[in-house]
């Protein structure tokens, strides 16, 4: 395959690919079969949809690609026993991981039992105090005075702190990745447990607690009563979904659909506080919930008060939720700080290091456990290796890991901990947590490199930037962009369709803070499109496009619409450039 507009080598180092001469023909034939305009039926043929099978793809039901809940291990038992404790007016705490997964998992729960007049005790753990996951003190105190105790985004490795629950029961509703043994739990709903299908191994925990949800409901509905409105929280599961980095294929495309919409609507307290303290002026989708929404729930966990998030998401008093979410964006803005200065030390560690290896490592005295992921992403994103960043205290190190398709880095992590070289640690194949000794670090860092090598990690270069199309300047229009959006919404597993603009003229260029840069260009004949590039000067990217001294560039990105004050416009989100 040749490469796309001669581009090679661009200025991240990458080869662009375009489309395949089968996705061209099989787009053009859809665009003859159906009456779907020609850039839709592009995209629909990347992803394989034929024209019989456009209409539902393009308008998914969920009622269709839901799955029967009661596929899922356990789900009846748990669902049985939730609603025990509901009838009996039983005493029930939640205790939630501290990230949006885990606050959106409990305020599912909390929404649910409020609509029912019934209410919980949340149990959110403190990173740095208390680590991820039930911790066996935690949860002897909460058996001391609950009937029923529900793990959310947590629970399935916790052997010792499940017993420690002693006359209590506890359901575990989680998708990280099971081990050879589950913990003494009333119930462990799990699509990552070892004696599951697989099926639905891509669910978030906010989705597995909704399927225990649609149980509870079918039960009652069995009773003869009526349980509350469930499509109405699929806001939260949306939320969680997006900013876990599920992949929005099948059910979970359509729980993020169908969740937009219920968001668009602002009936959630929690939501509208934190949109509003966003600046976001359209209405949602992937992005404002990945980048604006999510990372702002998470900074609670991250370096505040970790309940904070399944406060905001739970709470129906508009007062305690704009209260809440101002607190979060500050916040947010402290963790970019924090953020930023661990990634500039990892950065020139792991290069030191050599970020050719099939693991990219980095570990700092002292470096804040809440941001230590976010960095690892990023290393992950420059690198296209699995990377791992610890931040090192007394005679541990807590980490965490960020993988790239085709290697599970959770079972790599698994591996680690029976080989006595980890302390602790979990995952699944994209996303994984680690309790290092810090005279283990090195061997067990050694170790993970070769067990990911084994995988493939390490063999490959930068990540070719694939290609949809070329677009001209004055083709990008809003309309354009409503069409192709149809086949969204886009994000993890379902990417946004990426264009590339030939031979542009940069008229203004403008950094926006330290690493982003803002430009205009166009083809010399009138029209012109707005772009953003986001960390841009992470790479060789922002300064050669801001001394473009007049050269023509070929400009990669995604195409998306731009509403400032009540306008709406076409807007590039750049990725990548060439020299034309």
């Amino acid at each position: 395959m040749s490469d796309f507009l001669d581009v090679s080598g661009s200025l991240t180092g990458r080869r662009w690919i375009g489309p395949s001469v089968e996705h061209m023909r099989a787009g053009e034939q859809l665009a003859q079969e159906t009456t779907l305009p020609s850039a839709l039926c592009a995209v629909l043929a990347r992803r394989g949809i034929s024209a019989s099978e456009a209409a539902n793809f393009l308008e998914p039901r969920l009622a269709d690609l839901l799955p029967d809940p009661r596929s899922l291990k356990d789900i009846e038992r748990a669902a049985k026993r939730f609603l025990q404790a509901v009838a009996r007016r039983q005493r029930i705490a939640v205790f939630a991981d501290y990230d949006v997964d885990g606050g959106s998992s409990a305020a599912l729960l909390i929404s649910w039992l409020r609509a029912v007049h019934r209410s919980a005790t949340l149990y959110v753990p403190d990173r740095i105090d208390e680590g991820y996951g039930p911790n066996e003190t935690a949860m002897a105190a909460l058996a001391s005075n609950h009937d029923l105790i529900v793990c959310v985004d947590c629970g399935t490795l916790s052997h010792d702190p499940i017993a420690a629950a002693k006359g209590t029961d506890v359901i575990v509703l989680d998708h990280h990745l099971g081990g050879e043994t589950l913990p003494a739990a009333f119930a462990v709903v799990n699509p990552n447990r070892q004696d599951e299908t697989g099926d639905l191994a891509q669910l978030c925990a906010a989705s597995v607690v909704f399927l225990m949800l649609v149980e509870v409901n079918r039960k009652m509905r069995e009773k003869g009563t009526t349980g509350p409105d469930l499509l109405a929280l699929l806001d939260l599961v949306a939320l969680a979904t997006v900013a876990d980095v599920a992949p929005l294929t099948g059910v979970n495309r359509a729980l993020v659909r169908q969740g937009l919409k219920v968001m668009a609507r602002r009936e959630r307290p929690g939501l509208v506080a934190l949109s509003d303290v966003s600046r976001m002026e359209s209405a949602p989708n992937t992005y404002h919930l990945g980048f604006m929404l999510g990372p702002r729930v998470n900074a609670g966990g991250r370096i505040g008060q970790a309940d904070l998030g399944a406060r905001l998401l739970s709470t129906d008093n508009p007062d305690e939720a704009l209260a809440i979410s101002e607190r979060l964006d500050q916040l947010n803005t402290k963790r970019r700080d924090i953020e930023s200065a661990v990634r500039s030390a990892a950065l020139e560690q792991a290069e030191e290091r050599g970020l050719d290896a099939p693991l990219v490592w980095a570990a700092g005295e002292g470096w804040h456990p809440g941001v230590v992921g976010i960095v690892a992403s990023r290393l992950k994103e420059i690198t296209n290796r699995p990377a791992i960043v610890i931040g090192l205290d007394g005679d541990e190190g807590k980490g965490s890991g960020r993988s790239i398709s085709g290697v599970d880095l959770g079972a790599s992590i698994h591996r680690l901990v029976s080989e006595g070289l980890l302390l602790k640690g979990g995952g699944h194949k994209m996303a994984a947590g680690l309790t290092v000794a810090r005279d283990k670090l090195h061997p067990a860092m050694e170790r993970l490199s070769e067990l990911l090598a084994k995988q493939g990690a390490g063999k490959a270069g930068p990540a070719d930037l694939k290609l949809d199309g070329l677009l001209m300047p004055s083709a990008a229009s809003v309309e354009l962009v409503l069409d192709i959006e149809k086949a969204g919404p886009f994000g993890a597993g379902a990417p946004a369709p990426r264009f590339a603009f030939p031979a542009v003229e940069i008229h203004f260029t403008k950094r926006v803070g330290d690493t982003h840069l803002k430009i205009s260009f166009g083809d010399g004949m009138g029209a012109r499109i707005q772009a953003i590039c986001f960390g841009a000067f992470d790479s060789a990217l922002g300064p050669a496009l801001e001394a473009h001294g007049g050269a023509q560039f070929h400009l990669a990105g995604r195409l998306e619409i731009n509403t400032w004050g009540g306008r709406q416009t076409v807007q590039l989100r750049l990725e990548d450039a060439a020299r034309s």
